[in-house]
């Protein structure tokens, strides 16, 4: 409106009017002639149904929501499930890890224990001993092994 004023200003300006004041010439802002543009401009419905419109419109909004927010909590159930699996593959490593550690601890021993042939010379080494030692208690002590 005020581009319609400045131009009325300067042609009359440019009429070679001067002195007097021109009279001023007010255009009205044009009127828009479209009625206004609705939500359901495709969709040309009855009046009784508009709250049935809205309803519905409202109600796929929710329905998108919802799509998202399944997605969205799928998205957070897929990471929670490869985490535990993460979970259960470090615990099994440490499970494995601390197996490993007794089995080398254990085979250490075992290693360590002596073997056949020692275990035969300490038998027979016993067994002459306590023969003696037995011979030696009838001889010097007789009453000891009577009751």
């Amino acid at each position: 409106m005020s581009d319609t004023l400045s131009a009325a200003r300067s042609a009359a300006g440019s009429a070679g009017v001067t002195g007097a004041t021109a009279p001023e010439i007010i255009v009205p802002a044009p009127t828009p002639t479209s009625p206004p543009v609705s939500p359901f401009a495709g969709h040309e419905r009855p009046v009784g149904t508009e709250p049935l419109a809205r309803i519905e419109d409202k109600t796929s909004r929710i329905e998108e929501k919802l799509a998202r927010s399944e997605a969205s909590m799928q998205r957070v159930v897929d990471r929670f499930e490869l985490a535990s699996a993460r979970m259960g593959e470090v615990a099994l490593q440490s499970d494995l890890s601390a197996v490993r550690t007794e089995v080398s601890y254990i085979t250490r021993k075992v290693r360590r224990m002596p073997g056949a042939g020692t275990l035969l010379v300490t038998a027979f080494v016993t067994a002459v001993l306590t023969a003696i030692a037995v011979v030696l208690v009838l001889r010097y002590v007789p009453g000891a092994l009577q009751r």
